[in-house]
């Protein structure tokens, strides 16, 4: 398996690892950013990478899905002809998850739920006003994948009565962010926007489905294999 990932000091990086029955194991780790792009140069580090497990171990290379890989995995098949290339399935379905969030109505949902998180654990105050309501945390967007979004959203929504009893509060209701201009649009998409709650709701119901798949693949404790097509089918 080929994993790609940037360092911290944005150095394209590819991880290969090995997986068989008795568990996943790292073999080695490059750094490719001169020939990221470059499929011959991908295609010779598969082709070593299977020269030094050994040809006749290995029956499938995964790697990520861009048109390069896919190009490489290509070259390396009619190489060696006995193995197959596949690309990444909890990558395939992080891309359909990414084009399902560029629907404007869960782009909507998406920015108003990251206002009100971020509105909420900015000012201390509030945010132990909120938790004497929801008597736990909701989630704070701290990435830009959509599949991570989902929590915000799906916290968010779990909470709502709780934020609507803290925006009608009294405590709010005398406190000094009720006349300021942030204060009053978190009150007024919490309490007020007709669109937001069923905006979020949809969201959650849309996406919910294959965010399980990505739990399912991800997981390492078994093969999710033989239960990924059933899995997609019910997605």
């Amino acid at each position: 398996m080929s994993d790609g990932w940037k360092d911290i000091k944005q150095r394209n990086v590819i991880n290969s690892l090995v997986n068989k029955p008795s568990g996943t194991f790292f073999l080695k780790s490059v750094d490719a950013s001169e020939y990221i792009k470059d499929v011959k140069l991908i295609f010779k580090l598969l082709h070593e990478v299977v020269e030094e497990v050994g040809e006749h171990l290995v029956v499938q290379v995964i790697t990520e899905n861009e048109g390069n890989y896919k190009d490489a995995g290509d070259l390396l098949m009619e190489k060696r002809k006995h193995l197959y290339w596949t690309s990444c399935v909890a990558h395939c379905i992080d891309l359909i998850v990414e084009r399902i969030k560029d629907l404007q109505q869960h782009k909507n949902a998406l920015v108003k739920a990251r206002k009100v998180a971020n509105y909420i654990y900015n000012h201390s105050w509030l945010l132990a006003l909120m938790r004497k309501f929801t008597k736990r945390e909701i989630h704070r967007l701290a990435a830009t994948r959509f599949a991570i979004a989902f929590l915000t959203l799906q916290s968010t929504y779990q909470a709502t009565q709780p934020l609507e009893a803290t925006f009608t509060s009294e405590e709010w209701i005398g406190c000094d962010f009720t006349n300021k201009l942030e204060g009053k649009a978190v009150r007024k998409i919490v309490l007020k926007d007709k669109s937001f709650w069923p905006s979020v709701a949809y969201a959650i119901k849309t996406i919910k489905p294959l965010v399980e798949v990505l739990r399912l693949v991800d997981a390492e404790k078994e093969s999710a294999m033989g239960y990924l097509y059933n899995a997609m089918d019910l997605a």
